[in-house]
């Protein structure tokens, strides 16, 4: 027979569990271990973990999965009373080798949530031998328990406000990271004030008139929400998404030259104008000689487009340089634009104008959305690799647990 101390570190409790005796389910075809807490442990809520008097018995004896041992499941079998918690009410009483709620051990959690950020669905379910459903579960009950243990919005300074796509029907989330510590900090529901008041109401005032910069990407409602909120933040506008509406603005001029040639009967001109979208979008030093020599042919033949093509790159450069130079360069593109009579740059310059603040903001602090256009990113590959939840709200765990700092180490491993 293994003594106790090998039997503990076998099942991955502590010496506040005490170990009863082990056998064999037949039935179950699993090793059963009974144990108790201690003493010192006992008749503690399960939720704050503070004393209290015994209430009942609860629903008896009940198990908790443990790690495999080999190719055998294990659980651990022991009572179950509820206590009488000042706060909580009639609560089910502490266990020292599970999370509160959960039906399985801490270390079945946290490998399982370990796996679940590095592998696919199906491999997590038929290795652990767990429904999908449960590993939301599980999860979700790993996340609360690292932001239970620290406040999540302590020291926010810095923070970078964006929303993702998550499913198709205009299903979005709205994501905030700190630029300080790369941490992504929240994520909820929905794109629009209500959903980011939210965020506000969570931080509380004191905590709102310590954010000093806040980077987003120019949309109105983050931007209305912000100044009403954090009245000593500064909002940075993404330079990215700034030459991001030059493209735009270059495209609606390229489709208007093409629908001019097709209209006017120059079906060749029409073909090859249409086969330059990406040669426009690229970056010169991106070019390929075939793209070069579409540039060449666009510089020739219509000088509209070639000068619209020169403003998004005047534009691109002039956001790319820093300090006092970008600025000046920046009042001369604007200046440009208005003169330019093409209506998509004249009215690129004018949405420039109104964000300028933001924009003047995120070149002189260097404040950029690339932290957060990488986070979502990486929740876009979280969430194929997760693609049998079902709830938003296991998503958002999910993507916490990756990209907030919860996921935990291997069991034995930390």
């Amino acid at each position: 027979m293994l003594g106790a101390n090998v039997w503990r570190q076998m099942l991955g409790v502590d010496k506040a569990t005490v170990i009863e005796s082990v056998g064999i389910d037949e039935e179950a075809n699993a090793v059963v271990a009974c144990v108790r807490p201690r003493k010192v442990t006992k008749r503690r809520c399960g939720r704050c973990g503070v004393r209290a008097p015994g209430y009942d018995q609860g629903e008896g004896r009940r198990r908790w999965r443990c790690l495999d041992l080999g190719v055998v499941m294990c659980f651990l079998e022991a009572d179950s009373p509820r206590v009488s918690c000042p706060t909580h009410g009639p609560t089910v009483a502490q266990a020292p080798w599970a999370r509160h709620g959960a039906g399985h051990t801490r270390d079945f959690d946290d490998a399982v949530a370990w796996l679940v950020t590095h592998t696919a669905k199906s491999t997590v379910c038929e290795l652990m031998r767990v429904a999908w459903r449960t590993v939301g579960s599980v999860v979700a009950r790993v996340v609360a328990d690292g932001r239970a243990a620290r406040d999540p919005f302590d020291g926010l300074s810095r923070i970078g406000i964006d929303e993702i796509s998550y499913k198709r029907g205009h299903r979005y989330l709205t994501v905030v990271v700190d630029h300080d510590s790369g941490r992504l900090v929240w994520a909820a529901v929905g794109r629009d004030k209500k959903t980011l008041n939210g965020f506000f109401d969570l931080l509380g005032s004191e905590r709102c008139a310590k954010i000093t910069l806040v980077s987003a990407d120019g949309a109105e409602w983050i931007g209305d929400v912000v100044a009403e909120r954090a009245k000593n933040a500064t909002l940075c506008i993404d330079s990215f998404h700034v030459v991001q509406w030059a493209t735009d603005a270059l495209d609606e001029v390229r489709r208007e030259v093409w629908n001019t040639a097709r209209r006017s009967g120059m079906t060749g001109h029409a073909a090859e104008l249409k086969g330059c979208r990406y040669a426009l979008w690229k970056n010169p030093e991106d070019l390929t000689a075939r793209q070069e020599a579409k540039l060449a042919f666009i510089a020739k033949v219509n000088t509209r487009l070639y000068r619209a093509y020169l403003m998004k790159e005047q534009l691109r450069i002039a956001i790319r340089t820093k300090g006092v130079l970008s600025l000046t360069m920046l009042e001369a593109w604007l200046a440009w634009a208005q003169r330019s009579r093409i209506p998509a740059f004249v009215e690129l310059g004018r949405k420039i104008r109104r964000h300028l603040p933001g924009i003047e903001a995120a070149m002189i602090n260097n404040l950029s959305n690339a932290l957060i256009e990488s986070t979502n990113t990486k929740l876009r590959v979280l969430h194929r690799m997760a693609f049998g939840f079902k709830e938003p709200e296991h998503l958002i765990a999910l993507a916490l647990l990756d990209r907030g700092g919860y996921c935990p180490a291997l069991p034995g491993r930390g």
